[in-house]
């Protein structure tokens, strides 16, 4: 059997979601807005001790370094990060990549639970107003997949609408998406429609 062609993962599509925990019950987790950069860091140190048979290596437990840098902004999940770094509220972190989507459609994801340790906060005159997170993470970083909820698409990227009102019930504006492999060669001209009813 051929081997699979090795896919290149997209820093633009790592993207971290947050929580404050308490809330796990009441809402989703939420997209940091404008996020510019991401960095994620498991490490074990390491040592060694000579002895007389040869080294003898010793490994202490998995840390993670993780930081996000975000353009600074208003929305409930900025105020979240400062909720967690000034009451020591603990947080619900997902990293999701949506380069890798399993069998089901499901997204690839590192799921972690710690504190904000830091929040520094950049504001030159000449440009906009950033912010760079630090988590302390708790224990082992743990891996796995999961669905994104539809809203979470148009936090990504604005979704199809028709011209119509927007409600609760129709949250498309009567419009309705093209679907690239059903969609594709379909349609017919209203004019040529009206002509062949004249015949």
């Amino acid at each position: 059997m051929a081997d699979k062609e090795i896919q290149a993962l997209q820093g633009m599509n790592a993207l971290l979601y947050v929580r404050l925990l308490k809330n796990a019950e009441k809402e989703d987790g939420q997209l940091i807005p404008m996020q510019t950069s991401l960095s994620f860091d498991p490490q074990r140190d390491s040592d060694s001790t000579a002895t007389k048979s040869g080294n003898v290596a010793t490994t202490s437990s998995i840390e993670t370094e993780l930081k996000a840098e975000f353009i600074d902004n208003i929305s409930k999940i900025s105020d979240d990060l400062y909720e967690s770094l000034l009451n020591n509220e603990r947080v619900e972190v997902w990293k999701i990549n949506k380069d890798r989507v399993n069998a089901t459609g499901q997204y690839f994801a590192w799921y972690m639970r710690g504190v904000v340790t830091e929040d520094s906060n950049d504001n030159d005159a000449d440009d906009n107003s950033t912010r760079e997170v630090t988590f302390t993470v708790d224990g082992t970083p743990k891996r796995g997949w999961l669905t994104l909820p539809e809203s979470a698409q148009e936090e990504l990227d604005y979704v199809f609408r028709g011209i119509g009102k927007v409600s609760d019930g129709d949250s498309a504006g009567q419009g309705v998406a093209f679907n690239s492999d059903a969609d594709r060669g379909t349609g017919a001209s209203q004019a040529g429609d009206a002509a062949g009813k004249g015949k």
